[in-house]
């Protein structure tokens, strides 16, 4: 199945109000029944291991509502794993939802630039992106995780989909599930325009990571590590 890209609709807000929140309403769904949380919550737990540390500050990179990482953040605790986090988004729109869906928890949400972003070097333990590379083109891939390694001191983790017809057509069959038709377009949009596996590896090769790692997980979703040069 070869690549295909096509804007999706959420990434310019092509949309009301009440459809960017419905189709954020789906992406936390999508997260929580098919693989995402479950992904970046192995990815923190690698690091931690590896890293034989307990405590992580963690900027999460387009971050949308910012579920993701606040589900994580209470699971991993369990683990006695404490997370403090950033949150990332171009859209002040995502960020206002991610404000209001972390309530009170001090979490932080800064509006930028995933290219470009606006940290000094080693600002933070752990950078982590969900559903976000595919959004980008090659060279851009390798721009990311080489941004993402500056302001990080250890590690960038990458949560994302992995292209395959079997993947695009559960995509399909789940559009009953979607409340919104920015995701009943995002959707497919987004299976089609992922990276397989060995194209992922090509492109980390090109960074400045010191090691790359990826593992497989539930229902063609990858993991991806790019640990920083010590």
């Amino acid at each position: 199945m070869k690549r295909s890209t096509t804007p999706e609709l959420l990434d310019t807000d092509s949309g009301t109000s009440s459809e960017i929140a419905d189709s954020l309403a789906d992406l936390r769904r999508i997260n929580r029944w098919f693989g995402g949380t479950a992904t970046t919550q192995a990815l923190i737990e690698v690091a931690a291991d590896r890293l034989n540390r307990k405590s992580f500050s963690l900027l999460e990179v387009a971050a949308g509502s910012g579920d993701v990482p606040k589900i994580v953040a209470r699971r991993v605790q369990d683990r006695g794993i404490q997370l403090k986090v950033t949150l990332l988004d171009r859209a002040e729109s995502h960020l206002r939802a991610a404000v209001a869906n972390n309530g009170s928890s001090g979490t932080r949400a800064v509006a930028g630039d995933a290219i470009a972003l606006p940290f000094l070097d080693n600002s933070f333990d752990l950078v982590n992106c969900g559903l976000f590379t595919h959004h980008l083109a090659p060279q851009q891939v390798v721009q990311f995780v080489d941004e993402g390694l500056r302001v990080c001191r250890s590690a960038v983790l990458i949560n994302d989909l992995v292209r395959h017809r079997l993947h695009l057509a559960m995509v399909f069959a789940g559009f009953l599930l979607y409340r919104s038709r920015l995701t009943r377009h995002d959707a497919p949009v987004s299976v089609c325009q992922a990276y397989t596996v060995e194209e992922m590896l090509q492109m980390l090769g090109k960074t400045k990571a010191a090691k790359t790692e990826i593992q497989r997980h539930y229902l063609f979703r990858m993991g991806v590590i790019a640990w920083k040069k010590s």
